[in-house]
């Protein structure tokens, strides 16, 4: 089967990844989110519950069978080998699953897969599977006040998250493209429609 045209969307927590994946969905792009995916896999009857359970006791689980996203972000961040376990675990699986719906989408006739990878930069298989890599961007300041007002985290909490991922810099040296999402949404769908455009020509040859 031909492999699709591949572009990872990623950017740092709260720079607006989903509003910007939304939008290319819109215009028709398949999207292949690896939040999405982790999410199935640690939800109730998830398929690397077992595995996270039998590697982190069954403290890390929720009453309904679901990974306690609190208590293993707190076991992540206290033991950075905890993170490592979790991670053994759980990104073979996501890397299985996203090549799956990336090659399922092509199979559809999308014209090309927008893969949605919040630690692209940081797993370096991920940008060898991407034709491109787009990076939403936004202030740190911006990210913090999104983050605040999504989830009620205090502020040194999001920014403790925040330093855990790869630096803004990084993040930017690492993009073909950058998608200013520091504006209202009108201002991010017009950048999005301009890269669509772009995308479809590059996957066309």
């Amino acid at each position: 089967m031909e492999r699709p045209y591949i572009v990872g969307l990623t950017g740092g927590i709260g720079s607006g990844k989903s509003a910007a994946a939304d939008a290319f969905g819109r215009l028709g792009a398949a999207i292949v989110d690896t939040d999405a995916i982790a999410h199935q896999l640690t939800g109730p009857g998830g398929a690397a519950m077992p595995a996270i359970r039998e590697s982190f006791g069954d403290g890390v689980a929720a009453a309904d069978g679901r990974l306690d996203r609190a208590a293993m972000r707190a076991k992540a961040f206290a033991d950075p080998e905890a993170r490592r376990r979790l991670e053994s675990i759980l990104h073979p699986m996501i890397r299985a699953e996203s090549d799956r719906l990336c090659q399922a989408a092509a199979a559809a006739g999308a014209p090309y897969v927008m893969l949605v990878v919040p630690l692209l930069i940081e797993s370096g298989t991920y940008r060898q599977r991407a034709d491109r890599v787009a990076v939403v961007d936004c202030r740190e300041e911006t990210q913090v006040a999104r983050v605040r007002a999504r989830s009620g985290l205090p502020e040194e909490e999001v920014r403790r998250i925040m330093a855990a991922q790869v630096g803004r810099q990084d993040r930017l040296a690492a993009a073909d493209d950058v998608i200013d999402n520091d504006g209202d949404l009108a201002a991010l769908q017009s950048r999005v429609a301009d890269l669509d455009r772009r995308y479809r020509e590059y996957a066309g040859k």
